[in-house]
């Protein structure tokens, strides 16, 4: 604790001191310190983050070493709304951990109520989850994690503990562990008290009447096909998401790939930052696909370069598709369906969006495509690589 404390105070001194360099200027700046892994060295290093909301610029400091790490940049893609505490920004292709303000000023002028809670669909309703997911992000609410699982009873008992004294208990257990559930955390202000709006009345039948235009009266069947599930309170919501999303290290509920028959999607970082994920998801379903597995990854350079190691050399665009897809989230599919692989990408399109809006203006590419580095998704080109695409997201990178 002393150590943050002298490493947190060591950049607040320098954080006065280039508020006093900087108080000519009549530009707004906000401060954070941020934390970022470096793989090589096996060790967290920390930085000071600056954002001056007026142009977008970004600033870094090296707070060990008190030495500039990034001079003033205008940087397009970070956001004043995605600066709070707990966030995970991505600044040139860098994934930073917001741990904490680096001024009273930013605190005053950003502290907010945000928090975090498990949105948890049921097997019922996963068939929907391109619409739920439209839902979490028209509310204004952030998905910062998201994985389909399979639930062992074990694990449905952990998560149902309070309900075991009532009647419905076992039908209750049956039901949520007879299918793949996706588990999210969202964030967002009174993330828990929101979700639990948007989810509506427990049983379905009465949240028609009262809430008609709720989740569970849209989606679900009765009080226990009810469509999806969210804790009660701020307690409760870190309590449950530990259990799918531990933070000490273990993995939670396995994932639900099948390895067999399935080909690999993967939705780019810029499509889910301009919230198109619930969009491609239905689409790829109303296309015939199923989708076995789901999960979000903030990947890592080192592993994107692994991942495209065959387009090294081999497509000039190389390096650009790299910083694309570690420049933020992205959302990785297991797809299915007989002869997945040719189907699946007749289906994404040419990899150009411009030529795919000529020649298959339905396809994936040609709907939700920018360019050819943002062209919404990657898919799997060769038939034979199908499997191993699925298994480097779902075991590798799982693990």
């Amino acid at each position: 604790m002393f150590f943050y404390q002298y490493q947190l105070s060591n950049s607040r001194t320098v954080a006065s001191y280039r508020c006093r360099k900087l108080k000519k200027s009549q530009d707004d700046r906000f401060a954070f310190i941020a934390e970022w892994y470096d793989p090589n060295a096996s060790l967290f290093r920390r930085y000071e983050l600056l954002y001056y909301p007026k142009d977008g610029s970004v600033e870094m400091y090296d707070v060990k070493n008190r030495r500039t790490f990034l001079k003033r940049t205008k940087y397009d893609d970070l956001h004043l709304e995605d600066l709070f505490i707990g966030n995970k920004v991505t600044v040139f292709s860098r994934h930073l951990s917001l741990v904490d303000y680096g001024d009273q000023y930013t605190a005053r002028k950003l502290g907010s109520r945000k928090e975090r809670t498990l949105a948890l669909v049921k097997p019922d309703a996963v068939p929907k989850i391109g619409d739920l997911i439209d839902i979490i992000i028209n509310a204004g609410l952030t998905i910062t994690k998201a994985k389909m699982m399979v639930l062992s009873r074990k694990e449905a008992m952990d998560l149902h503990v309070d309900h075991q004294s009532k009647p419905f208990y076992n039908e209750l257990l049956l039901f949520i562990t007879s299918g793949p559930t996706v588990a999210m955390e969202i964030l967002g202000d009174d993330a828990v008290s929101e979700w639990k709006k948007l989810l509506g009345p427990a049983n379905s039948g009465v949240a028609r009447s009262d809430a008609p235009g709720s989740i569970r009266a849209m989606f679900g069947t009765d009080g226990i096909r009810n469509a999806a599930h969210g804790p009660d309170s701020f307690a409760s919501a870190a309590q449950e998401l530990e259990l799918f999303f531990p933070s000490s290290g273990g993995r939670g509920p396995a994932n639900s790939a099948k390895f067999t028959d399935c080909t690999c999607c993967i939705i780019k970082p810029h499509a889910v930052n301009e919230g198109l994920t619930g969009k491609i998801i239905n689409a790829i379903l109303e296309g015939g696909f199923e989708i076995s597995a789901l999960q979000l990854f903030n990947m890592e350079r080192a592993n994107v370069e692994e991942f495209y190691e065959i387009y090294k050399g081999v497509v000039a665009e190389y390096t650009e598709m790299v910083t694309e897809l570690c420049s933020g989230p992205c959302i990785a599919l297991e797809i299915r369906q007989l002869d997945p692989q040719k189907v699946f990408r007749d289906f994404c399109g040419p990899s150009d969006p411009e030529i795919a809006r000529h020649l298959r203006p339905g396809t994936l590419r040609a709907i939700f495509g920018k360019n050819k580095i943002q062209n919404a998704v990657h898919c799997t080109d060769l038939p034979e690589d199908g499997l191993l695409e699925v298994q480097y997201f779902f075991k590798i990178l799982d693990n």
